[in-house]
């Protein structure tokens, strides 16, 4: 095993001095972070991951640091910088793509539209309960059979004198399973809108999902709503249209372009790590040219996503971040990341596919990033458009 603990570097890892554009106060998020994660997460991950778990008991204590949605303002929310709050999902994700997950649906899927686009009624109820991860939230867009083109979704609104009906299915949701509120999208007569749907209406119904080999330390589920009546009130009234869902995505792929760094970042660290002190054939394989040559590329890869990242951030920061500039990140970082993970597993041998070790973890983690919110297809598709000016997508 590492002599330190996995997603912390024990080696100089930011050649550029990256993390040196940092403020005090995202230095120190980075580091309250970091020692929290060390301390509460990284003694039980890989038992959490093979056990496909995350302890509910988590969320209130990342809400005591601040982090669930730290991005957003009033309500008990932090109210910290998009860096800030990218350092804090590199970090969690450091430790495990699921941890991450966690505190970015939360945050940037389920409190962001509430905060955005709700009723003063329904920030009140919900917001300062969610940041202080006394109630979880959950995004329900993707369904069984409508991923990528959400403007096809299946699940229905309609009105019922002055309530609703909503009918439909949701799949593939994060926190789905243990969330208290649903932020789910559904077709109305007028457009796409979103509604509040609280654990426990009647005929709302969710099933975990198992079996999976990737995200295991993450509560996935399918939702059903079959005639769930809800009030005039759970409806969101500020937005109608794809606009709605599709700006909480890319909330929520800024802190993909950030967390998939952390987790690069830990798997370059267990490859210097054992290639220091594996020996074969009379001296260290980080001795051979070609594992120098493996770790080499994969510190030019994680340099280059921790640059995109950082200047996403300060773009955002400005008020400049567009989304085309977020699938142009996320679509990057999260293939570096991937490729890092996967050359990490050759140098570690067959070490590399046990839990030992962060790698096979990470690298199974990373499949799923590179497919949630949005695919690596449909991020090129976006790019395609930026540079021919042909949508491609139909």
């Amino acid at each position: 095993m590492p002599a330190h603990p996995a997603g912390q570097p024990g080696h100089d890892l930011d050649l550029l001095r990256v993390d040196q554009q940092l403020s005090s106060d995202e230095a120190l998020v980075r580091d309250t972070v970091r020692a929290f994660t060390a301390e509460r997460v990284m003694p039980h991950i890989a038992d959490w991951f093979e056990a496909g778990t995350l302890p509910r008991e988590l969320a209130p204590e990342l809400g005591k640091l601040g982090l669930l949605g730290m991005h957003l303002t009033g309500y008990g929310c932090a109210g910290m910088g998009p860096v800030a709050y990218g350092v804090a999902c590199r970090e969690l994700e450091a430790a495990d793509s699921g941890l991450r997950s966690l505190v970015s649906v939360q945050g940037s899927l389920a409190m962001f539209p509430i905060w955005k686009y709700g009723s003063p009624e329904q920030k009140d109820e919900w917001l300062p309960r969610m940041a202080a991860g006394e109630a979880i939230g959950c995004f329900g867009l993707t369904e069984p059979d409508h991923g990528s083109d959400p403007s096809s979704m299946a699940t229905r609104a309609v009105r019922n004198g002055s309530d609703w009906l909503l009918s439909g299915s949701k799949m593939w949701i994060t926190n789905g399973s243990v969330a208290d509120i649903a932020v789910v999208w559904a077709q109305t007569q007028e457009g796409i809108r979103g509604f509040l749907v609280p654990r426990g209406a009647r005929g709302f119904t969710s099933r975990a999902i198992h079996k999976k080999m990737s995200l295991r330390a993450s509560i996935t589920a399918e939702l059903h709503f079959d005639d769930v009546k809800l009030p005039a009130g759970a409806m969101l009234p500020g937005v109608v249209g794809l606009k709605g869902p599709l700006s909480c995505l890319t909330e929520a792929r800024f802190g993909i372009i950030w967390g998939v760094t952390g987790a690069a970042r830990a798997c370059l660290d267990a490859a210097v790590d054992y290639a220091r002190t594996r020996e074969q054939f009379g001296k260290p394989i980080g001795g051979f040219q070609l594992t120098q040559g493996k770790l080499a590329w994969m510190l030019a890869d994680l340099s280059r996503a921790q640059l995109i990242a950082l200047h996403l951030g300060r773009l955002k920061e400005a008020g400049e971040l567009t989304p085309e500039q977020v699938s142009l990140g996320k679509m990057s970082n999260v293939r570096a990341a991937i490729e890092i993970a996967r050359q990490a597993r050759t140098i570690l041998g067959a070490n590399g596919i046990t839990l030992e070790y962060p790698v096979i973890r990470h690298a199974n983690n990373l499949e799923s990033v590179l497919t949630y919110e949005g695919t690596e297809e449909i991020h090129a598709l976006t790019l395609g458009q930026v540079l021919t000016g042909i949508p491609a997508y139909r």
